[in-house]
């Protein structure tokens, strides 16, 4: 016979609470990215191209393998929501969640972003954050978070019965769709999960909820990344601003982002190679 109490606590119930955490995914047996080339590279750059994305809006670019591309805080305090495709094959697209289970909560220099299955590479590094100095606060927040879905047009609808259109899920969409071509609804498919860039965000200590606080973001801030492969990369200029108050919303102060892309000597990668997709059988064990 089953018992009743279920929710009971046991007697060793502070020691099961003391059993001390084991890392899930250790990736000191991953290869590190070749960051000295990356700073080499650095040293020698030339911008070949720039993207303004507007306010509450969003812009698909290009960037290809072997390139550099920074976001950077145009006017004043800004997020942005980030996708990634490889430029061929949609389907393989940034993994927001892998990358976080790899590397953390929030990304910073050296971290990478890591594709979907089946492909499972990375997509790009980042080589340079000019907001690495921030840390974690004593909320527990900190920048560039992957735990955020980004703001949706569903989500608002459910909570406030409001029909919101400039969301980051739906400015992605419009953005995706111009830039290949294809219907909305073949491009909501393919906008997923993001990189929040700039945003400041945490879990609540009460409740461990998500939460969301002024960005710490000045103007001339940037983040950089190294294009591992062949890149669409999609960014909005979310409609929370630098999302203190709110978003999804015409309520915040909101401005432009600036994407810059640049272009190395290829001699200054000499231990560079573009990742190839996962390695694995795929037999699943058929």
């Amino acid at each position: 016979m089953k018992s009743s109490k279920v929710n009971y606590k046991p007697k060793d119930a502070e020691k099961r609470k003391a059993i001390k955490p084991v890392i899930c995914y250790p990736i000191e047996s991953l290869k590190p990215p070749p960051m000295q080339d990356y700073f080499n590279a650095r040293k020698s750059l030339k911008k070949i191209d720039q993207i303004i994305i507007p306010p509450r809006d969003a812009k698909c670019f290009k960037v290809p393998k072997g390139h550099f591309f920074r976001i950077y805080c145009e006017n004043g305090p800004q997020v942005g929501d980030l996708n990634l495709w490889c430029h061929n094959n949609l389907d393989e697209k940034f993994y927001s969640g892998k990358t976080r289970a790899l590397y953390g909560t929030h990304l910073s220099t050296k971290d990478r972003l890591w594709s979907c299955f089946p492909y499972l590479r990375p997509m790009a590094t980042i080589t340079h954050d000019t907001l690495g100095w921030y840390g974690y606060d004593s909320d527990g927040g900190s920048v560039h978070d992957v735990i955020g879905t980004r703001c949706d047009p569903y989500t608002e609808k459910t909570l406030s019965n409001k029909e919101y259109h400039f969301c980051c899920h739906s400015n992605l969409i419009r953005a995706l769709s111009n830039y290949k071509n294809i219907s909305y609804e073949k491009a909501e498919k393919y906008v997923h999960d993001v990189l929040n860039v700039f945003m400041c965000t945490g879990f609540t200590k009460d409740t461990h909820q998500y939460f969301m606080k002024a960005s710490p973001v000045r103007v001339g801030d940037y983040i950089e990344f190294f294009s591992e492969i062949d890149l669409i990369a999609g960014l909005s200029a979310c409609p929370g601003g630098d999302c203190s108050t709110s978003h999804s919303s015409d309520d915040a102060i909101c401005h432009p982002l600036r994407v810059e892309i640049y272009k190395c000597p290829r001699d200054n990668l000499n231990n560079w190679k573009e990742p190839k997709i996962s390695e694995y059988s795929g037999k699943h064990n058929r």
